[in-house]
């Protein structure tokens, strides 16, 4: 689980007292939290980079929260969020979730269902920054080879043999061997199995924010 003491919970609801009480039961539980009564001010504050969610009103004055979570996602600020709403209705449950929301709260709620899904939330956040924390560091070693040797990885990851990609590149087999070993150091891949799997992330990234 997220280490609560690193963790950030932003709140926002036009309600201060609803704004208060969740952040009263925040900290009762030791969870650091900032609020705000609109999105605008959300999107004005510096937030830290450390695992944290967004706990959200349904109904905000100007813009309704379905509308902040897609203004979000648009501006690429991928947070994990928690619908709070007094006026809920199964469509609107639908769409929030669909759209990637964590949980959808009808108040009132227990105090005990807010929690978990801030754990929730908060604990997938923890695992998206991890993702593409190691994400950035197997590209900057991607970057740091060579374009035969990104060449050489390319045909090595898709099964081909030594000789075979000397054939390919009109080059010596022993000059392959010593590109591969370059690119196995610096891509610090311990087997060719590992080497593919690095190859895949590269590929197809997932679990980014």
């Amino acid at each position: 689980m997220t280490s609560i003491t690193a963790a950030m919970v932003f709140v926002i609801d036009d309600d201060p007292h609803i704004r208060a009480s969740i952040q009263g039961l925040l900290k009762s539980v030791g969870l650091r939290s900032e609020t705000f009564g609109t999105g605008q001010e959300f999107l004005r504050s510096k937030r830290p980079e450390t695992p944290s969610c967004l706990v959200l009103d349904v109904r905000l004055p100007g813009i309704s929260g379905l509308d902040f979570q897609r203004e979000l996602s648009e501006a690429g600020i991928r947070i994990p969020i928690i619908f709070i709403t007094g006026h809920g209705d199964i469509p609107m449950t639908v769409k929030a979730m669909k759209s990637g929301a964590v949980e959808f709260l009808t108040k009132p709620f227990r105090s005990q269902d807010l929690l978990d899904a801030i754990y929730q939330a908060l604990d997938r956040d923890r695992v998206a920054r991890q993702q593409e924390s190691e994400l950035g560091e197997l590209r900057k070693r991607h970057e740091s080879l060579t374009a035969r040797e990104r060449e050489v990885m390319s045909l090595v990851v898709s099964g081909r043999l030594n000789k075979q990609i000397a054939y390919e590149l009109g080059t010596s087999e022993i000059t392959v061997k010593i590109h591969r070993g370059h690119v196995m150091r610096k891509m610090k891949a311990e087997s060719l199995a590992e080497l593919v799997g690095m190859a895949a992330k590269l590929k197809h990234p997932s679990g980014q924010r």
